[in-house]
C-alpha cells in the first residue's frame, strides 16, 4: 500500500488541506508533505494523530476489501494485513519496524486480532497513544514494556494485559530478541 497516497486521498475526500489537517494532528505541515510524498514514514503515533483528525481507525486506512462478497473465516499467515506503517510500504524506515498484523478486515467486525512483532529496540513512538475501547494482549514470546497511564510494567510470555483504550499508553520492546503479541481490541478502533 503506498500510505502517503492514501493519507492524500483521504485527506481530499474530507477537503482539509495539509496545513488544516497539520493544525488538527499535531504534526507540522511539512512532516505531513514529506509523509505524502513517501519521503518519511510516520511512527504508529503519529499516523493515529493524523487519522484521529479525520476521525478513522488505523484498520479502516489499512483496510481492503475481502475478496468475491462472501464470508471469510479463516486466514493464512500470509493473509493477514500490516497495518504498521513503518512496514505497510515505506522502504526508508531507518528504525526498528514494529509489525502490526491484522487478521481479516476489522472494518468489518466489532473486534480487531493483531499479530504484533516488536523487534529489539522497536516502540509504538514517543507519543502515547489513546483511542476508543478496549484492548487486552498475551505476550508470546520475549518481552514488552507497557506504560499504561502513570503505570509501567515489563511484561514476559504468559503475562497479559487489559485496559481502556482512552488511558495513554505505549509499548516498548527494551529486551535483546523479538517480542511476540497477540492481541485484542474491541471496538476496532486502532
Amino acid at each position: 500500500m503506498d500510505i502517503g497516497k492514501r493519507l492524500q486521498t483521504v485527506r481530499k475526500r474530507h477537503g482539509l488541506s495539509q496545513r488544516e489537517l497539520a493544525s488538527r494532528s499535531g504534526l507540522t505541515n511539512g512532516a505531513i508533505s514529506l509523509i505524502e510524498k513517501n519521503k518519511t514514514s510516520p511512527s504508529v503515533a503519529s499516523l493515529k494523530s493524523l487519522l484521529d483528525a479525520f476521525p478513522m481507525s488505523m484498520s479502516e486506512f489499512f483496510s481492503s476489501l475481502e475478496e468475491n462478497g462472501s464470508e471469510k473465516y479463516f486466514y493464512r499467515a500470509e493473509e493477514f494485513t500490516e497495518i504498521a506503517p513503518q512496514v505497510a510500504g515505506l522502504a526508508d524506515w531507518a528504525g526498528a519496524p514494529v509489525s502490526l498484523r491484522q487478521l481479516g478486515n476489522a472494518s468489518s467486525h466489532s473486534l480487531q486480532i493483531l499479530y504484533e512483532t516488536y523487534p529489539p529496540g522497536a516502540d509504538t513512538g514517543a507519543e502515547l497513544l489513546s483511542h476508543a475501547g478496549e484492548e487486552a494482549g498475551v505476550v508470546i514470546s520475549g518481552s514488552i514494556e507497557v506504560t499504561v497511564s502513570d503505570q509501567v510494567s515489563v511484561l514476559h510470555p504468559g503475562d497479559g494485559y487489559i485496559f481502556d483504550s482512552e488511558l495513554p499508553h505505549r509499548f516498548q520492546n527494551t529486551g535483546s530478541v523479538p517480542c511476540i503479541v497477540v492481541s485484542a481490541c474491541t471496538p476496532p478502533t486502532f
